[in-house]
């Protein structure tokens, strides 16, 4: 064949511009497209995109072009998209749909993922929803739903491949080929007694590799990491990082089989708890801050706001106690905010490598001493460090070196007690059954600020007067 008649080879891609198909092009063309009513044209648009990047656009459109969105697309708005979006974004599409459309991608989704739909919703428009779904798949998600939120109860899905374990290989197979109501897609089938509690699972794998005849009992792996229908998603999602699993069988107060948890949702939990802390260490704590309207987004964070303006004052108090001093002494209120401020990011660096290590379980109890011995000593170093920087500094710039003396032997304070705090504080909280992530930042700066200005200027009021 020559050359000019063979068939155009795909470019292949060379960067994630080439990949990811959300791009501001097409965002002006669909918003243009949306704004004319040339539904048409944005059906053309969407038609090569994934569900994902479909959610994406919804999320960058604003609230006003992603309702418009689900009305051009109807019905045809693929379930996939739903399950990628969360929070007011989610809420908004929901709202436009109809409770028919609503019901109709409950039925499609597993039970996990229909939950996470109804929660979004209010208490009336949840029942009218639930009115038409199929009675069957209606008891899976109200069963889903009666569960604590953030449990495993509601992380799990319902569909699940459970035989005994007299089963043979090709037994398993035969059954999975003819029945036709098994999960979309699973990695391991679940061993169970008569008592229909788990008694060991088999990797697809293992499974494909061995032969027919053999026994499931001889091939099963016993000692299966089974989660309580009640833990914490947090402590599930450790579970999964820490021992690597594919999926884990979800059992109730009797020990019986009634779920399972597989790797992609435990991953979905850790990074929205990875989220979770680092906008609540922010004072942020809309997980959708950036979809929410401008007066929700100033409400839930003015009360942040407030707490640190009265952390402000006391802070300002304790610099009104020395006013005398800063009078005297106008380099002092140049100084002062050198003090305070190193104290506080070297706290908040010691702060963050401690609310995350309480999340991944490396910082407990047992080694809290010698992590809080370590932050104490390297707040020591970096204190000597950067105070005599710091006093060299002051000294040749007042031409006072007893000053630079002062600012130096508060630096080195301030930043030991920036290091202990920043591992005592979110270790007192979490002990205290508060998650570190929500006040932690409050008290640090609070103790550095406070601190940092008592010293300097009461050393300086000692020293230098």
């Amino acid at each position: 064949m020559s050359e000019q008649n063979q068939p155009d080879e795909p470019e292949a891609a060379t960067s994630f511009a080439d990949v990811y198909a959300v791009n501001t092009e097409l965002v002006r063309a669909i918003k243009g497209a949306l704004a004319g009513d040339r539904r048409a044209e944005v059906r053309n648009l969407l038609e090569p995109l994934h569900p994902a990047d479909i959610a994406d656009l919804a999320v960058v459109l604003g609230r006003e072009g992603r309702r418009r969105l689900v009305v051009v697309l109807g019905d045809d708005l693929d379930v996939e998209t739903l399950i990628d979006l969360e929070g007011s974004v989610l809420a908004d599409l929901l709202a436009v749909m109809s409770p028919h459309a609503v019901a109709s991608a409950i039925s499609e989704l597993d039970t996990d993922e229909a939950v996470h739909l109804l929660e979004e919703m209010g208490e009336a428009r949840r029942e009218q929803v639930l009115a038409s779904v199929p009675a069957p798949d209606r008891a899976a998600v109200l069963e889903g739903l009666s569960f604590p939120e953030d449990s495993a109860g509601r992380l799990m899905q319902r569909d699940l491949i459970a035989v005994p374990a007299y089963w043979s290989v090709g037994q398993v197979i035969d059954y999975c080929r003819d029945t036709d109501d098994l999960p979309d897609e699973f990695y391991e089938i679940f061993v169970i007694d008569p008592r229909h509690r788990p008694v060991g699972q088999v990797a697809l794998n293992r499974l494909m590799r061995t032969r027919r005849p053999v026994l499931l009992r001889d091939i099963m792996a016993e000692k299966a990491t089974a989660i309580p229908v009640d833990m914490d998603q947090e402590e599930v999602a450790f579970l999964f990082q820490q021992y690597r699993l594919a999926s884990a069988p979800v059992i109730d107060d009797a020990g019986r089989l009634v779920g399972v948890i597989t790797f992609d949702d435990a991953a979905a939990v850790l990074e929205e708890e990875a989220e979770e802390d680092l906008m609540r260490l922010s004072g942020v704590s809309s997980e959708t801050d950036l979809s929410d309207s401008a007066l929700r987004t100033t409400r839930t964070r003015a009360s942040w706001l407030l707490v640190n303006l009265a952390t402000a004052i006391l802070a300002s108090m304790v610099i009104a106690l020395f006013d005398a001093t800063i009078e005297q002494i106008v380099a002092l209120a140049v100084l002062m905010p050198i003090v305070a401020s190193m104290g506080g990011n070297a706290g908040t660096q010691t702060l963050t490598v401690a609310v995350r290590a309480l999340a991944t379980h490396e910082l407990t109890a047992a080694n809290a001493l010698r992590i809080v011995g370590k932050e104490l000593l390297v707040g020591a170093l970096n204190g000597v460090l950067f105070a005599v920087l710091v006093g060299l500094v002051a000294a040749f710039w007042f031409a006072q070196p007893a000053l630079g003396l002062v600012i130096a032997v508060a630096m080195v304070i301030n930043m030991v007690v920036a290091g202990l705090a920043g591992t005592l504080i979110p270790l007192g909280l979490d002990r205290a059954g508060i998650d570190p992530a929500i006040a932690a930042t409050v008290f640090l700066t609070t103790i550095t600020d406070v601190v940092g200005f008592f010293v300097f200027l009461g050393l300086a009021a000692l020293f230098l007067l």
